[in-house]
């Protein structure tokens, strides 16, 4: 009887106050719904990345690239490219957009890849190079002129010029450099270095070798010539005096031999 007094007073108050009961189901559903899957906050942006490739590219003076610029976002608002560089014609795809970039000149620039997606705005960065290693590094048989060796060297068919530094070396030790960095272009270039080097004893039969160097911000390229020997040379002039005093001597021995001899014969012969 005492478990029936609790049920029997739960059916009293419903018939009482009807609107209990009603007033309890609709906070048994709204707890039941509380339960399901929230909805997403407005607003929110969705994670994605930017990619492109290549990031680092090297290209002749002169010459085009393309770069592909690819995202992860479903529905992209939109796409670009921001550089200095000249573009050219654009391919789009799902996830893609291949830009072309034409006559690149500058040694070194850079493309940004711009993507928004969902109110957000990411980007990837590539660096475009443009440089041509020498064709070819000659060194010219040196010349003497005077005390000094005349040496020529010509570095041929590079860019840029204003990051290159030429080298003359003579059995390892360098005798001479510069930097040519004073040079602006924008085109392809030959270089001719002329150096007129007083040599030494130690210098002789010593081979000398012409070095060209692209100092391009981290990335060396280098080329070098032939070597060539450092050989004695006589001048005419020298040559010349050396003769005559040769022959001078050659007449004061000839004297003294004769002068020896008359005194000799001069004793020896009777009174």
């Amino acid at each position: 009887m005492g478990s029936l007094f609790p049920l029997l007073l739960l059916l009293f108050l419903a018939a009482a106050y009807p609107g209990v009961g009603s007033a309890l189901g609709r906070g048994t559903k709204r707890a039941r719904a509380s339960k399901g899957s929230s909805p997403t906050p407005s607003g929110t942006s969705l994670p994605f990345w930017v990619r492109v490739s290549p990031e680092i590219v090297a290209v002749p003076p002169g010459g085009s690239v393309w770069l592909n610029c690819s995202n992860s976002c479903p529905q992209p608002q939109s796409s670009s490219l921001r550089t200095r560089l000249q573009q050219g014609k654009t391919l789009r795809g799902p996830g893609w957009v291949l830009y072309q970039l034409l006559d690149v000149r500058a040694w070194s620039s850079q493309a940004h890849c711009f993507v928004t997606c969902a109110g957000k705005t990411r980007w990837a960065t590539a660096r475009i190079t443009a440089y041509k290693p020498p064709h070819s590094v000659i060194l010219e048989p040196p010349v003497l002129e005077g005390r000094k060796y005349t040496l020529r060297c010509h570095v041929t068919h590079v860019f840029p010029v204003g990051y290159l530094v030429v080298t003359l070396r003579c059995g390892g030790r360098i005798i001479y450099s510069e930097s040519l960095e004073r040079f602006t272009g924008l085109d392809v270039a030959n270089v001719t270095l002329t150096y007129e080097f007083p040599a030494g004893p130690r210098d002789f039969w010593q081979p000398v070798i012409c070095h060209a160097r692209l100092n391009l911000d981290g990335l060396v390229v280098r080329s070098s010539s032939a070597p060539t020997t450092l050989m004695i040379a006589w001048s005419p002039a020298p040559t010349a005096l050396a003769s005559c005093s040769i022959a001078a001597l050659v007449g004061i021995l000839l004297a003294v031999g004769a002068a020896y001899l008359y005194k000799y014969l001069s004793m020896k012969s009777p009174e």
